[in-house]
């Protein structure tokens, strides 16, 4: 990592665990791993010493001596477990921060720890459904990909929060298409992955076996898939789901597309529950997060595990470096 940009880390919820994953990374892995935190000092539990930064470029340099903070003052103090609508325009900030930074060349990589957007929502109005909308939106993207990534697996969910009954009428063959593309790209451009391959899932049990546990697989996902290899794609599929996710069949492949939430996340949550990192795919820049929430029935007592800000600032110093 010498000499190469640090990557920027978003205060998140200052009422959650943030401020203590913020503490404990650089504890772990700061003086390896340079990045900075964003947000208001005073917002620190001070279990490890920090240094407030006049320029971000100093956290390379200045990394050794505490956990690089880039300033950015809110109103009233941090209450753990207990959100205030006065800290809310300030998280906001400290993303909109981070994507100028990353944008500006000034960090390698923007990893975000986690917001709550109901707190956001009540105050400052905040409208989008979550920090991945909101990253689009200031990237100024129409389309973006969530992944979940881990060492043993990458996974990405074609259709997302929904309810499982709505699951067929939602897949359509553009959507499909769309996130394959997305995430073919991201593969070559992000992970440095020169021949992308993707194993695809089928909608139904043993991908719909010939059309008698049902007709998406054989009429709208294969089309997809081979309309796709005839532009060059390494596809595999559709799959059934219930072989595609041991140890010989993750070999075979460098990215599961899944049709459903938990089609895909059950998997990466059983192989690496701790160490799951949720990536953004489609952006112009690098953006990693935890995978989990504010988590303020633990806040402030110390016993936050660091294990996923770990991985998700591990995974944004490699894909920099990709």
């Amino acid at each position: 990592m010498t000499g190469a940009s640090p990557v920027a880390l978003s205060c998140g919820e200052p009422a959650g665990i943030g401020p203590e994953l913020a503490e404990a990374a650089w504890d772990r892995l700061g003086r390896d791993l340079p990045f900075f935190w964003i947000g208001d000092p005073a917002h620190l539990p001070g279990r490890v010493p920090h240094v407030v930064l006049d320029d971000p470029v100093q956290a390379t340099v200045r990394v050794g001596e505490g956990l690089p903070v880039w300033p950015l003052d809110m109103p009233g103090p941090r209450v753990p477990g207990l959100p205030q609508a006065s800290h809310a325009p300030g998280v906001i900030a400290a993303i909109e921060e981070g994507v100028r930074l990353v944008q500006a060349g000034v960090a390698s990589a923007l990893c975000t720890l986690p917001i709550s957007k109901q707190a956001l929502a009540e105050g400052a109005g905040f409208t989008f459904p979550g920090h991945t909308e909101f990253l689009a939106h200031l990237a100024g993207v129409d389309e973006v990909v969530m992944m979940l990534a881990s060492d043993r697996l990458r996974v990405v969910p074609v259709t997302i929060h929904i309810a499982l009954a709505d699951v067929p009428a939602a897949l359509t063959p553009a959507l499909l298409e769309r996130r394959i593309r997305i995430t073919h790209t991201a593969l070559k451009t992000q992970f440095g992955i020169a021949a992308p391959r993707l194993a695809v899932s089928g909608l139904n049990p043993h991908a719909g076996e010939g059309g008698r546990m049902g007709h998406e697989d054989a009429a709208l996902i294969a089309p997809v898939l081979d309309r796709l290899r005839a532009d060059g794609m390494d596809l595999r599929g559709p799959l059934p789901a219930d072989t595609m996710f041991h140890a010989r069949a993750r070999a075979g492949y460098d990215a599961a597309i899944c049709m459903y939430h938990d089609q895909a996340l059950i998997p990466i949550k059983t192989l690496d529950f701790d160490e799951g990192v949720n990536v953004t795919l489609g952006l112009p820049f690098i953006r990693t997060s935890p995978d989990h929430g504010t988590a303020y029935d633990i806040a402030g007592k110390g016993v936050a595990n660091p294990s996923s800000t770990l991985a998700a600032l591990r995974m944004a110093a490699q894909m920099a470096n990709a």
